[in-house]
């Protein structure tokens, strides 16, 4: 079984940091590659970034203040958000996706609200 848990979410000033994980369970996390979405109400869920082994894509709207990386020894991908604006507040989800194969799965989500 297929599972993404995402942890990290809360509630953070503007202009603060929070750091978003998912840990992967039951796939070959290694062969996937990783992202990180998110929806705010109201709107359609977007890319925030990716990585694949190395390679690293993020949405313009987060360039220069998140960072993406991934542990394949801990099944782990993480999102360290800085800079936070009231604008970032949505569910964030973790994505895995294997390419070629077009397997995709999806996490929970978890709430990221950037208010003072």
């Amino acid at each position: 079984q297929v599972q993404l848990v995402e942890s990290g979410g809360g509630l953070v000033q503007p202009g603060g940091s929070l750091g978003l994980s998912c840990v992967a369970s039951g796939i070959n996390f290694s062969a996937y590659y990783m992202g990180w979405y998110r929806q705010a109400p109201g709107k359609q869920r977007e890319l925030v970034a990716t990585i694949t082994t190395s390679i690293t894509n993020y949405a313009d709207s987060v360039k220069g203040r998140f960072t993406i990386s991934r542990d394949n020894a801990k099944n782990t991908v993480y999102l360290q958000m800085n800079s936070l604006k009231p604008e970032d507040t949505a569910v964030y989800y973790c994505n895995a996706r294997r390419p070629i194969f077009g397997t995709n799965y999806w996490g929970q989500g978890t709430q990221v609200t950037v208010s003072s």
